[in-house]
């Protein structure tokens, strides 16, 4: 079967249904002459040659930094939804938090023939600014603002700021465990959030309460080990990720300590080990789903129009209040 014989079986000619398939104008009465005949048949077209046809791959790639996070997992998860309904296929590229890796994806994606790129980021350095620079297929940026540039991002700030606000209010002796900075969203803009809930009820933390972890339940455990053997009075600890807060959880409870009678612990992301350590962790959800389906939105429409227009999204957050505050 092939389109010159849909083409005879429909009645039609064959530019009419080379016009279907590639999704251009075809009245209704033909269209349905066309569709009949193709399930009928179990016609289907010929990748290939859609491919050498359109210039199209109808693959996108997804760039993230881990592949065992619930976070990325959401955003994956929104991302496919939308793609696959407009009928696209999505390839992974893991780098395991690895910069170099994150750089030879992009290069790889950028030299290949995908359509798009999403890009699930944690931090820019003057390599990735340059090679997005070089660009040549549409990207969208996932978890990051970065000016000039496609993004769906969280509000980091406002999140930390209102986790902060909330559980400072029963809190005297308050620590910090984040990750580096260099990640602009969690890592500097969640900071910025809590020292503003600080400065909000005349509360500083210095320096040496502040611990810096890369997102695992290992470095939050590390972290509050550190903290509570420099000053077993702190009362009140935030953690720039649920992940961390779970880790940091395990240890306080091993010093004997409990939650949030002597310590409360807050974390921001609304992430599956948070909901089944008990007592529940009180923390931000944030919409990572919806984001994935937002950032696949937009690249598609980049894919598929010739308008370039490069959008932002700032994406809104809740409180989740459970059991690790004190109330």
């Amino acid at each position: 079967m092939n389109i010159n014989e849909i083409a005879r079986l429909a009645g039609v000619s064959r530019t009419t249904v080379s016009r279907y398939l590639n999704n251009g104008y075809v009245s209704e009465e033909k269209k349905e002459k066309i569709r009949a005949v193709i399930e009928k048949t179990g016609y289907q077209p010929s990748a290939q040659a859609q491919m050498l046809r359109t210039k199209k791959t109808k693959l996108v790639g997804v760039v993230l930094p881990k592949i065992n996070s619930d976070t990325i997992s959401r955003e994956v998860a929104g991302i496919s939804d939308v793609l696959s309904k407009r009928g696209y296929q999505i390839i992974l590229a893991n780098t395991n938090n690895d910069l170099e890796e994150e750089l030879k994806s992009l290069s790889l994606f950028r030299d290949n023939q995908v359509d798009g790129v999403v890009f699930i980021a944690t931090m820019f350095t003057r390599k990735h600014r340059q090679m997005l620079k070089e660009y040549k297929v549409p990207i969208v940026i996932l978890g990051q603002k970065l000016e000039g540039y496609p993004c769906v991002y969280q509000d980091d700030y406002q999140a930390a700021f209102m986790i902060g606000e909330k559980f400072l209010e029963h809190g005297k002796n308050a620590a910090y465990i984040g990750v580096t900075e260099k990640d602009e969203a969690v890592g500097l803009r969640r900071k910025k959030g809590f020292e503003a809930a600080l400065h909000k009820y005349k509360l500083t933390v210095p320096q040496e309460k502040t611990k810096t972890g890369d997102f695992t339940l290992e470095s939050g455990y590390e972290c509050a080990r550190e903290l509570f053997e420099e000053d077993p009075s702190i009362d009140s600890l935030m953690c720039a990720t649920d992940t961390m807060a779970v880790g940091a959880m395990t240890y306080i409870k091993e010093r004997g300590l409990r939650i949030p009678e002597d310590v409360q612990v807050v974390g921001i992301g609304d992430g599956t080990p948070g909901k089944i350590i008990d007592p529940k962790l009180t923390t931000v959800h944030f919409f990572y789903k919806t984001s994935g389906m937002e950032a696949a939105s937009m690249l598609a429409d980049l894919m598929e129009s010739e308008s370039g227009i490069k959008k932002e999204i700032k994406m809104g957050c809740e409180i989740v209040l459970r059991n690790s505050h004190r109330k």
